[in-house]
């Protein structure tokens, strides 16, 4: 197999799982995708023996936009990651095809999650350790899709919205990462990077040809905050766009269930306490109840206890009475099944009783789980 390439350092992180399936020089496969590192000696042998196969996108954007195949999100996670950061380059370059590329990379990402809703939201909460500023963005970029349509947003507003989480922070993407990983407290220069960054990726925008007002102020104002708090004009109540509430509420999430350098990720149980809780004056109500909505109280991607002691993976939210649904993993007496089960937890002895976050997530092969091919 030529075509693989040699794992680059820093691509993958203990704890976390694979984006790839991981191959020798022969081209046997070592791991798969969704196989979790569990310590820095198995980093360093991947590193040192892994190859990966990159998948690239080599048609233009119109042909993308006619693929009809059925997506499976598991296997179009590292495409879409390179695909948004061919595009983001294209904007920061002020190439000509910076304006094609964003919105085909809005509709791929719309219909991948129009597809396979349940799948997008597993992928965040499955790869939400310690994400790269390009997973991130694509984050945002599903929570802001489904949060929209729940608000009611019809579906141009919607998509410019999703236009928007992909590209709002343009201007961090190359600190975002230093920043995350700092365990300092920021200095003058950074928070003034931070500050001016709405207006700077806007600015980007426009250098490459992008002529979107509409696009320009829901960057520009998802920092700002009802109560004439926010950055950069202090606008407050209703002079804020909702969609710039909707990327703000996103990216406040994404945050929250994220792990950095200088402090530890929340548990979901207490991230939808406080979404809810911004229902008090800071938000358009609306907005973070479309949000818990989309949620609903146990994520697809989130681990699980169940009544019978089994640890599972939600893999879709609740459909009428019944639901949510696990597959379970691991047994009641701690030892992984060689399969999975998929159980009701609408049924009582298949209740939910507990949300497991441990430091490092449990192996597991995604499109099996979620029965993708």
């Amino acid at each position: 197999m030529s075509n693989l390439v040699r794992i680059a350092p820093g691509a993958l992180v203990v704890g976390k799982p694979l984006p790839w399936t991981v191959y020798d020089v022969e081209g046997n496969v070592l791991l798969r995708q969704g196989y979790v590192i569990q310590n820095d000696m198995q980093l360093e042998q991947l590193f040192d023996r892994g190859l990966f196969h990159p998948r690239k996108i080599e048609r233009q954007q119109e042909e993308i936009l006619e693929d009809t195949r059925q997506r499976n999100p598991f296997a179009d996670y590292p495409v879409l990651l390179q695909t948004l950061e061919v595009t983001l380059n294209a904007i920061t370059s002020g190439d000509d095809s910076a304006e094609k590329r964003l919105l085909g990379l809005t509709r791929l990402i719309e219909r991948t999650c129009d597809d396979a809703p349940d799948v997008c939201l597993a992928l965040i909460h499955l790869y939400s350790v310690e994400p790269t500023i390009h997973e991130q963005v694509l984050f945002y970029a599903i929570l802001c899709h489904f949060t929209a349509q729940t608000f009611g947003l019809d579906k141009e507003r919607t998509s410019l919205l999703t236009s928007a989480a992909l590209v709002a922070n343009l201007a961090l993407v190359p600190v975002a990462d230093q920043l995350n990983a700092s365990r300092k407290i920021l200095n003058g220069d950074q928070r003034a990077v931070i500050r001016k960054h709405p207006q700077r990726s806007v600015s980007a925008l426009y250098a490459a040809g992008i002529r979107n007002q509409t696009l320009f102020d829901i960057i520009a104002q998802h920092h700002e905050q009802a109560d004439g708090s926010g950055y950069p004009k202090g606008l407050s109540g209703t002079e804020i766009r909702p969609e710039a509430e909707i990327l703000a509420l996103a990216e406040r999430y994404v945050a929250m269930i994220t792990k950095r350098a200088y402090r530890q990720r929340m548990n979901i149980t207490d991230a939808r306490k406080l979404i809810a809780s911004l229902t008090d004056g800071q938000l358009r109500p609306a907005i973070p109840r479309a949000l818990l909505t989309v949620l609903t109280e146990y994520p697809p991607g989130t681990l699980v206890r169940l009544a019978n002691n089994e640890v599972g993976v939600v893999t879709q939210r609740p459909v009428r009475h019944l639901g949510p649904f696990v597959k379970a993993i691991i047994s009641p007496k701690g030892n992984r099944y060689s399969g999975t089960f998929e159980r009701d937890c609408s049924l009582l002895e298949f209740n939910i009783r507990a949300v497991e976050q441990p430091e490092i997530m449990p192996s597991m092969d995604f499109s099996l789980i979620w029965d993708l091919h």
